[in-house]
């Protein structure tokens, strides 16, 4: 499953997000979206997690926790819209 990060701290890595998940069960992939021109985070990232059950489980126990003292946003990803 594929989890949407929001509201991220600029200093929070894919590491941080990566370790943060793995306390709910297997990260296979972790990315924070950064600005293509300056290279900084953009505040949001992505989580995949191969077990469904692990992934709900960490939505629900994360999303409104804090993370580098912000409150971050943690739900399903929906795919891109097509314009």
């Amino acid at each position: 499953m594929n989890i949407y990060i929001g509201n991220l701290d600029f200093k929070v890595d894919e590491n941080d997000l990566r370790g943060l998940f793995e306390e709910y069960g297997s990260v296979k992939d972790s990315k924070i979206i950064v600005d293509q021109f300056n290279g900084r985070s953009k505040g949001f990232g992505f989580v995949v997690m191969e077990d469904e059950s692990e992934a709900k489980n960490a939505i629900s126990e994360l999303h409104g926790s804090s993370l580098e003292d912000r409150t971050i946003v943690v739900n399903e990803a929906k795919p891109r819209k097509k314009f």
